[in-house]
């Protein structure tokens, strides 16, 4: 159970996703200019690594390694991944009107979402088993919710402060990422 929360925490915060592999970048620079966007961005990629951490497991696992086909692990990977979104997408076309013409194009991007493929990636180079890959999975999606929810956070409040005009835009987002970075590199000497 110690392993489960160090992996966990380790996950969420120490090897973010997004601010310490850089993994993801474009939905979150993308997604994240209003709260209620990157929530539900958020939402739908913790549910989309958690299942695909899961499923990705389980076919290397089952189908892949006696096989001998590992090296179709990123092919299988994506395709995966495409399934789960293509899902999720047709959900909150369904449920969720507003959030899903909200996030518009980002929404579909999650399939070609790299840090949705790293993750599934990194479990099966860290040789993790079913249950430890989708502990990593959620601690994952769970630390690119918080940072997405972070930095949508402060651009709001951004917005209606006095920047200089060079810095107004992509390059006072840029900084902020950075920031948060550095902020989160405080993690590692949690583990």
């Amino acid at each position: 159970m110690k392993e489960l929360l160090v992996i966990l925490i380790a996950g969420a915060l120490v090897n973010n996703v997004v601010l310490s592999q850089f993994l993801g970048i474009c939905p979150f620079l993308g997604v994240s200019r209003k709260l209620e966007t990157a929530a539900g961005m958020g939402g739908a990629v913790v549910f989309v690594i958690t299942i695909a951490s899961a499923l990705a497991s389980a076919i290397y696992t089952f189908i892949l390694t006696p096989f001998h086909l590992q090296y179709l692990q990123t092919i299988v990977f994506i395709l995966v991944i495409a399934a789960l979104v293509q899902f999720v997408e047709l959900f909150l076309k369904k449920y969720s009107q507003g959030l899903y013409k909200a996030l518009g194009v980002y929404l579909p991007l999650i399939t070609t979402n790299c840090a949705v493929l790293g993750v599934a990636i990194i479990n099966v180079n860290k040789n993790y088993g079913f249950i430890k890959s989708v502990v990593n999975g959620f601690g994952t999606a769970v630390g690119f919710t918080i940072a997405l929810i972070i930095m949508a956070g402060i651009r709001e409040r951004i917005e209606y402060n006095d920047i200089t005009k060079s810095f107004q835009g992509s390059p006072i987002v840029l900084i902020t990422a950075g920031l948060m970075a550095i902020a989160f590199f405080g993690f590692a000497g949690l583990l």
